[in-house]
């Protein structure tokens, strides 16, 4: 795997490729990574991965067309034949007025900010022997753990480069650390599984082990001879693991390229009113050693932290440099790149802010209602908004957790259910989308 440095030069030499064989303007993007993971199961050791890649990216632009396209071969004729291939996809392709790198005025200038992302501790496969035991050997001891799906544990590296044909250049590596464990509780047709994780930048910023571990089964125990629930509306509490994938709904409404093409349930609400005042929800690309943190963006625009909604109030949308265009607006800094194709929109590191009262003071006035901790299944239309998941969890009677329940439905709408959203104050962040307990009121739920 190249160096940042490297990394950056052989985007350049792409670039200069392509120049050459007739491109009026591109850029070109590097990713390489490389990880190693060590699996347990029942004591034993049951799998160790490594793994390594690299892929360079090239994107041009000819007569108002452009074209993609990548290759996992750096070498020097490689990147010839590339970009060859590319001017000549281009000249072939329809022209599309939209299509252009960022504005060169915009671009990160000097020396990017540093995230503190690289953590210079690299964990030997014994070492990681160790971590993965140590979290399964810490759920097997939960009692009403009945078998194991394993623990595991992985390091990993990764350096992301990008080079435009207008003056960019920019380039960082990144570590990540991650630890999981994995069991069944109970016995027969009332046997349930769960597991727990973390991962992070740097392994002093994880859970021990044996925390992980003690999550997992506890989590799996817990669930174990899950009842049914009746049809009916309830109000409905998410918790923290499950809730974050409603920001991510909002992230998906309020990209420009969703707006562009009017295929938004948000559309036409920039700046409006969509949850309750007490509701901020953060944007911070810049977080050290944060799971989503970047300097730049895919197109080379510098990143920032916003808010995305500020006292419940949407503050606008998310832009490429294209959504841009379409929309007579400028690019927000949230392009994000794979080895090929176009820039699509993503936020850095986000956080649903916390509320003012306490998760057993949310729960305290639900009389009969559903605490949802895993679900199922994408039934989300992102043009109307409507909501419908399978889910499992547990019921919530007389203002407290009560037995576990599975194999529902909960339903609704996202522009309903945003406008009656409620935060609990138990907030913590290690996910890259971090939302405390949150509580819905008015849900459908199809049960027996």
């Amino acid at each position: 795997m190249l160096s940042p440095l490297q990394a950056q030069e052989r985007c350049h030499a792409l670039i200069e490729r392509a120049v050459r064989a007739g491109a009026e303007a591109g850029d070109a993007v590097y990713l390489g990574d490389s990880s190693e993971s060590v699996s347990v199961r029942l004591g034993a050791l049951e799998e160790v991965e490594r793994s390594e890649s690299e892929h360079i990216g090239l994107r041009v632009f000819v007569g108002g067309a452009s074209a993609s396209i990548g290759s996992t071969d750096l070498g020097d004729a490689a990147l010839d034949e590339l970009a060859s291939r590319a001017v000549a996809m281009a000249r072939a392709a329809p022209a599309d007025k939209f299509a252009g790198l960022a504005p060169e005025e915009l671009l990160l200038r000097g020396a990017p900010p540093e995230l503190d992302m690289i953590d210079p501790a690299e964990p030997d496969p014994q070492a990681l022997r160790r971590i993965a035991e140590e979290a399964e050997d810490a759920a097997r001891a939960v009692p009403g753990v009945t078998n194991s799906e394993g623990g595991s544990a992985s390091a990993g590296r990764g350096v992301v480069a990008l080079a435009t044909s207008h003056g960019f250049s920019g380039g960082y590596g990144a570590t990540s650390h991650g630890r999981s464990a994995s069991v069944l509780a109970g016995s027969g047709a009332s046997m349930q599984r769960d597991y727990a994780w973390r991962s992070a930048r740097h392994a002093a910023d994880l859970l021990s082990p044996s925390a992980i571990g003690i999550e997992a089964g506890e989590r799996a125990v817990a669930r174990i001879n899950p009842g049914r629930v009746r049809s009916g509306t309830y109000t409905v509490v998410f918790d923290p693991r499950v809730g974050g994938s409603l920001v991510g709904h909002l992230l998906g409404a309020i990209s420009g390229a969703s707006i562009a093409r009017r295929a938004s349930f948000l559309l036409d609400r920039d700046g409006a009113q969509i949850f309750d005042s007490s509701i901020t929800i953060t944007d911070d690309p810049l977080r050290p050693r944060g799971p989503r943190s970047r300097p730049f963006d895919g197109e080379g625009l510098p990143t920032s932290p916003r808010a995305l909604v500020e006292a419940g109030r949407l503050t606008g949308w998310l832009m490429d440099a294209a959504a841009a265009r379409q929309l007579g607006a400028a690019p927000t800094g949230h392009a994000a790149r794979g080895g090929s194709g176009a820039p699509h929109v993503s936020a850095g590191n986000l956080v649903l802010q916390p509320g003012s009262v306490s998760r057993a003071a949310l729960l305290a006035d639900i009389a009969d209602g559903i605490y949802i901790t895993e679900l199922i299944g994408m039934g989300v239309n992102g043009v109307t908004g409507d909501y419908s998941r399978g889910a499992s969890g547990f019921r919530i009677s007389g203002g407290a957790i009560a037995g576990p329940i599975a194999e529902f439905t909960v339903a609704g709408n996202l522009v309903d259910m945003f406008a009656r959203l409620v935060a609990a104050d138990d907030l913590e962040i290690y996910r890259g989308i971090d939302v405390p307990t949150l509580r819905i009121d008015g849900l459908s739920v199809a049960g027996d």
